[in-house]
């Protein structure tokens, strides 16, 4: 049933590795399965996991902190209007937005001191991706973006420029989850878009701070762009997610939809 990559920086034992799209398009079953992966991180049925997709359909993706801004409803019906699924994920942070042009990384791990290791995880995440965005040609830097959306100090640009790479984080009782998001098209189809949902929140944006892959390094495939970032984490052989994961994020699902907006 489970996939298994050999030992890396992180863990010794080895870490479960699941691949692919889950729940036909429905981007609250994708969030909530990262939500069970880090809940079954934190009881000790994970040990270590990690998680690569290709998202089925178009979401935006708010925060917590954003369901309690005036703009808020107003921002949701804008996404809904151009087509875009809204949902609220788990980790922190600010409105993010794409398509199937992207790829996503959960990976969870069981870690009694979690919350210490905040800060060295985000460094060195960081660091892969930006090492990875350099393979492929691209001047990675790592820091925040003038006008970035969700803005993040750890964030992966081109030149300092334009977001490529978005992280983030949620640190539960004895374990954590990392996100990535990394926009490998569309950049000029999410543009407007988080444009419109900034300025119903309140919040500065530039649209020009939004950038993608395929832009940076036209041809680029998505092939090419998983395979490296397996072999980063020193992954192999990923198989379709496990039951027990499926099931657990299927009873998560509504905690991560916008639906109570019309």
């Amino acid at each position: 049933m489970f996939a298994r990559f050999p030992s890396t920086a992180w863990d010794d034992d080895g870490v479960w590795v699941f691949s692919g799209a889950v729940g036909g398009g429905d981007g609250a079953m994708e969030l909530a399965v990262a939500h069970a992966m880090v809940r079954r991180a934190s009881s000790g049925e994970l040990d270590e996991a990690l998680r690569i997709y290709r998202p089925a359909a178009p979401v935006v993706v708010f925060g917590r902190r954003d369901t309690h801004l005036p703009g808020f409803d107003a921002a949701v019906r804008s996404a809904r209007k151009a087509g875009f699924e809204p949902v609220v994920r788990a980790v922190g942070g600010r409105p993010v937005a794409y398509t199937a042009e992207a790829v996503v990384i959960d990976h969870v791990k069981h870690e009694r001191l979690a919350p210490e290791g905040l800060e060295t995880r985000f460094k060195q995440f960081g660091q892969m991706y930006a090492d990875v965005l350099r393979e492929f040609g691209i001047d990675a830097r790592i820091g925040a973006v003038p006008g970035e959306y969700c803005p993040g100090a750890h964030s992966v640009s081109a030149r300092g420029v334009v977001k490529l790479v978005g992280t983030g984080q949620r640190v539960v009782r004895n374990a954590w989850l990392f996100s990535v998001l990394i926009v490998v098209g569309d950049d000029a189809l999410l543009q407007p878009l988080l444009a419109d949902v900034y300025r119903h929140l309140d919040l500065p944006f530039d649209p020009a701070s939004v950038g993608s892959l395929s832009t940076e390094v036209p041809g680029l495939d998505f092939e090419t762009i998983e395979r490296r970032i397996l072999d980063a984490y020193h992954a192999e052989n990923p198989s379709p997610l496990d039951e027990s994961t499926l099931q657990l994020a299927t009873s998560l699902a509504a905690d991560h939809r916008a639906g109570h907006v019309r």
